[in-house]
């Protein structure tokens, strides 16, 4: 077994870990009896299933001889990005560090913002901006519309007037 099939072997099998993972952590999720059809365990069965199916998929491309070797042939990787996955780690750590004390709508546009500077822009008003907006309307959406609590916060609390 060649070097770049047994990665293939290894990244296919923790995706099929992570698909019966999710699956196993769908079935501890709490239901009442108020979900007549859907409940909350749906989309989390079905990205489990997902998850599934495509690692029974890398894991059968893997035996019969991998796929990444066909990506080497084509060209060599460029050069990590350093600063990039710096970015995108203080992106995580910042909404981590400042969803409870500042509550989902801070945290999701600091962390909004990190991730566009790590993909290149430099438009950083901008970026705050459309992510203020974008985090904002996903509150709005899942605690006003779905019902699901995301952590009320400082903006929260101004426009919504749910306590922080």
């Amino acid at each position: 077994m060649r070097d770049t099939q047994r990665s293939d072997l290894g990244a296919a099998v923790f995706v099929l870990a992570l698909g019966l993972l999710s699956a196993w952590q769908a079935t501890v999720i709490p239901t009442t009896p108020l979900y007549a059809q859907v409940g909350p365990k749906a989309i989390p069965y079905l990205i489990a299933a997902a998850l599934v199916v495509l690692g029974i998929g890398l894991v059968a491309a893997a035996l019969r001889g991998g796929w990444s070797h066909d990506l080497e042939e084509v060209q060599a990787a460029p050069p990590t990005n350093w600063r990039a996955l710096t970015l995108l780690l203080a992106g995580l750590l910042a909404n981590l560090s400042l969803i409870v004390p500042f509550g989902f709508t801070v945290a999701a546009t600091v962390q909004f913002t990190l991730a566009a500077a790590a993909f290149g822009s430099v438009a950083h008003a901008r970026n705050v901006a459309i992510a203020f907006v974008v985090s904002l309307g996903a509150y709005a959406l899942f605690v006003k519309a779905l019902g699901v609590n995301i952590g009320a916060g400082v903006i929260e609390a101004l426009v919504f007037g749910d306590p922080g």
